[in-house]
């Protein structure tokens, strides 16, 4: 992404774009109810446990089962009309079986633990819709159609055929994917192709709805529906990697349905068998609420959590929002990264690299940049920006330029101190014959993935300006411990020129290059990696990039360029742009997912210890409580060591 693109939303939306609705939390049912069972159930804590009046307690705690229980109850009962048993029926049976005999406080928790599940899981779909109508903005609800007659109307943008013909007007947005007729401009596309630069437009050239049209003006025609645009290709490609589950949550949901059934026939053969060989009733309901009880999966919610939510608040100190513990997890899975160019690993802001004054003009560096620095001082474009900070940043005096005229697709001309000065692209400001020393120099510098600035005095070529890319100064240690991490070298996936593209990646390290790649195209490329087998982190910045985020098994955006869309698209966000901080948050989640495994080890043998003691000898109701809350607090405390400060310094150093 670009400094261009702030104000190419601006514009977007004095073009009549649907304005951007977020969901607000509490807008959600499920985020209502189990706030309102959380905030009960804290109130009810305090008094049950300084032996207050139980009907107090009693009536909060009886509150809180019915704010959070009565949801997910409710969706159990109707899945069990349709022959499926899920934990969240099973778990608010256990919380009225605790209650039955007594353990209030027990099943108030589950109830809580639960609900609060369900929100997050509701937060999460709700964000995802919001991120695809966020796409929605930057498409023109309407355009300007041609007639043969010279006349012309304004049409909603859906109602383009192909065929027709739109004039696309300076600093709007083009209204669909077609061609050029006529006129010249510069389009910046970097919503689409990520391209860091505007990119010259004249008659044959192809131009994407949504992306923003620079100072001249264009006929376009119409080569593409509307609905088979780019922009909605990106759409649909969003929603559909969306809706996918991941395999993570496949696996959860066959083992709930597994555990769901064999905990109902526990409990009841538990309760069953026994009067069957003519046990006392009420010992037989005791024993039966023990077992569910001491069997009942908190310790197991909490062996997994703790460890994620503690690695996800370690890593929001330094600057990396994890979204969601799903997320945390999946990113120790990762074995291969996915790098955008611009804005990922390269700032996307255009810098003056290389100054080449030409021996025939008898000028300094600096005084050829300076009256370049002069010409464009009036400009807007980027590469103008680019030169004029350059002069600062060398401390010139920037002479004053009058008679300043711009050309689209062409450059600026300006007179300083009675001289012409003119700059822009060489191959349209030099029109003498021959190879000129100027074009000499021009093309090395864009063999080298430079973009080339001829700067002319008189009529007659004085020097060639260098602009690229910045490189982020932490990029090439980043690649060298990702790839030192994963094992994997990482792959460059870009939108620009395979020129610009291979320079970075000489600079960087990276072997396998990918470049001229439209969003289409990235996806194909992280699927071609899928289907080696390999679970790809990609990391972006630009709208461009929201479809491979979603596709991936993984996405992290640049936080403080990227767009809006990949910052809700991707699964993370590194807040403060240090790539650093990616091989450190890939290698905190391995921790943490360790420990994952070491909180399941201690739950199950707490679990099977107090079941095996329940239905082989009499476990007292107290002990099987303070042994299953025991367990549960263990694996807590477990989890929580991924909170210090040291924790975040060893994951700094990567291993394998």
């Amino acid at each position: 992404m670009t400094s261009t693109q702030a104000p190419a939303r601006s514009a977007a939306a004095g073009e009549g774009a649907v304005p951007r609705r977020r969901t607000r939390v509490l807008a959600l049912p499920e985020a209502r109810w189990a706030a309102a069972a959380l905030l009960l159930f804290l109130t009810g804590l305090p008094v049950y446990l300084l032996d207050g009046p139980a009907w107090t307690w009693g009536a909060l705690f009886a509150a809180t089962y019915a704010t959070g229980g009565w949801e997910p109850g409710w969706a159990g009962l109707k899945a069990l009309r349709g022959r499926k048993l899920d934990v969240d029926l099973l778990m608010v049976v256990a919380a009225l079986g605790a209650a039955a005999i007594g353990q209030v406080l027990d099943g108030a928790l589950l109830i809580v633990i639960f609900a609060t599940s369900g929100a997050l899981e509701a937060i999460a779909t709700a964000r995802t819709a919001d991120s695809v109508r966020g796409l929605l903005d930057l498409a023109p609800a309407t355009a300007t159609r041609l007639h043969d007659d010279g006349t012309e109307d304004t049409v909603p943008t859906d109602r383009l055929t192909v065929g027709e013909t739109i004039l696309v007007r300076p600093g709007e947005r083009v209204g669909a994917d077609g061609r050029v007729l006529d006129g010249a401009s510069e389009v910046d596309q970097a919503t689409i192709t990520g391209e860091p630069l505007p990119v010259a437009k004249q008659p044959g050239d192809e131009v994407f709805a949504g992306t923003l049209n620079g100072t001249g003006a264009l006929r376009v025609k119409v080569e593409r529906d509307p609905a088979d645009s780019v922009i909605a290709r990106i759409v649909a490609m969003v929603e559909q990697a969306s809706e996918t589950k991941a395999p993570t949550q496949l696996f959860i949901e066959k083992v709930e349905q597994r555990y769901s059934m064999a905990m109902v026939a526990a409990t009841l053969a538990v309760f069953a068998v026994p009067l069957a060989f003519g046990a006392d009733l009420t010992a037989s309901l005791l024993r039966a609420m023990t077992f569910m009880i001491v069997a009942s999966p908190c310790a197991v919610v909490l062996a997994t959590m703790p460890p994620l939510l503690s690695a996800i608040a370690n890593a929001g100190r330094h600057g990396v929002l994890v979204k969601s513990a799903v997320v945390m997890e999946r990113l120790g899975q990762v074995d291969q990264v996915a790098l955008d160019k611009t804005g990922t690993l390269t700032e996307g802001v255009p810098q003056v690299s290389d100054i080449r004054p030409l021996p025939s003009a008898s000028l300094t560096e600096e005084e050829l940049l300076a009256l370049a620095a002069g010409a464009e001082h009036p400009s807007e474009h980027p590469l103008a920006r680019a030169i004029v900070d350059a002069a600062r940043a060398r401390g010139l005096t920037i002479p004053n330029a009058t008679d300043f005229t711009s050309t689209p697709g062409t450059g600026v001309t300006a007179t300083i101190e009675g001289r012409r000065v003119a700059v822009g692209r060489p191959t349209r400001l030099w029109t003498g014959t021959g190879e000129h020393p100027a074009t000499v120099v021009a093309e090395q510098l864009e063999e080298q993935g430079r973009t080339a600035v001829l700067v002319e005095l008189d009529g007659t070529p004085a020097g060639v300006l260098g602009i690229t890319d910045r490189l982020r100064p932490d990029a090439a240690p980043t690649v060298a411990a990702l790839t030192a991490l994963t094992g994997t070298s990482p792959v460059l996936v870009t939108g620009d020129n395979p020129r610009a593209a291979a320079r970075l990646a000489d600079e960087t390290g990276i072997s396998d290059v990918r470049a001229a790649l439209l969003p289409a195209d990235k996806v194909t490329a992280v699927q071609d990696l899928h289907e080696q087998g390999r679970r790809v982190l990609v990391v972006g910045d630009g709208v461009n990039d929201a479809p491979a985020l979603a596709a991936a098994h993984t996405g992290i955006a640049m936080g403080r360029a990227g767009s809006d869309l990949a910052l809700q698209t991707a699964d993370a966000v590194i807040v403060r742009d240090e790539l650093a901080s990616i091989p450190t948050v890939i290698n905190l989640s391995r921790r943490a997912r360790r420990l994952v495994v070491q909180n399941l080890v201690i739950a199950a043998v707490f679990i099977t210890g107090l079941v095996i003691w329940d239905l082989a000898g009499t476990l007292p109701l107290p002990l099987g409580v303070a042994g299953h809350e025991g367990s549960t607090v263990i694996v807590g405390l477990n989890g929580l060591r991924l909170l210090t400060e040291g924790t975040w310094r060893r994951a700094a150093r990567p291993t394998r």
